[in-house]
Parts: C-alpha cells; structure tokens; sequence
C-alpha cells in the first residue's frame, strides 16, 4: 500500500518498530518506533516523559515527510 500511495504522488512516511518489515513492504520513509503493543509511547515512563517521546517522534516524522528520498531511507 506504502509503494502504492507514492506512486500516487503522495509521500508516505512509514513508523514502524520492525524495521526489516517497512523494507519489506517498500516504504521509503522509515521512522523507527517504540515497540509493538506501543509503538508512539511508554506506558513505563512518566506521563511528562512519554508525552516527550511521543512528540519527538510526531517531529522525526514529518521531517522525514518534508524529506525527498530516492531510496529506501531511515530517520
């Protein structure tokens, strides 16, 4: 769906905590997550703190967005 979607023309950033799986399926923006069951967040940290890595995260995203690519690249 990811290599359909930029074929379109329309840049697709892929979060994922699984890297090998984004390759796989051909996205070209790969944003590295938390872990599976949390992928945005830390249900162990403090509430300050999760909400920190959560927005760190938002931030690399769409960075990654605005970033043109030729090839499969990670941020």
């Amino acid at each position: 769906m990811v290599k359909e979607i930029e074929r379109a023309g329309i840049p697709v950033v892929h979060c994922c905590s699984i890297i090998p799986i984004s390759k796989t399926v051909g996205a070209n923006r790969i944003v590295p997550t938390i872990a599976i069951p949390h992928p945005f967040g830390d249900p162990a940290l403090r509430l300050e703190e999760e909400k920190t890595v959560r927005k760190e995260l938002v931030k690399k995203a769409l960075k990654a967005l605005a970033t043109p690519v030729n090839q499969q690249t990670i941020f």
